[in-house]
């Protein structure tokens, strides 16, 4: 009975994490997709080769890398968390063993 209740909390957890995984990774894509439009719509109307394209595509650069650093916190974050509750569930549910 004891492993059930580990293993339900354990899954929900699990679920939570996915959730929280998902919206971080569909922000990051959004951030890029949005970064990306936005630079060629500034090349389009600066031209592609001059120093305001190269300043769009630097600044993007960074915007871009920004978005996956906070991507990856928030990853990392969450398989800690996980981790912690994995063992904070086993030591709560643990079956003694009777003499």
């Amino acid at each position: 009975m004891n492993h059930h209740k580990e293993g339900i909390a354990i899954s929900e957890q699990k679920k939570r994490e996915n959730v929280i995984k998902n919206a971080s990774s569909q922000a990051n894509d959004l951030v890029h997709k949005a970064v990306d439009s936005t630079n060629d719509i500034v090349k389009t109307v600066s031209g592609k080769g001059g120093l305001v394209g190269k300043a769009a595509d630097a600044t993007s650069d960074v915007i871009k890398n920004v978005s996956t650093t906070g991507n990856d916190v928030v990853g990392k974050t969450v398989d800690t968390s996980s981790k912690v509750l994995k063992n904070t569930a086993k030591a709560v549910f643990k079956h003694k063993k009777k003499p």
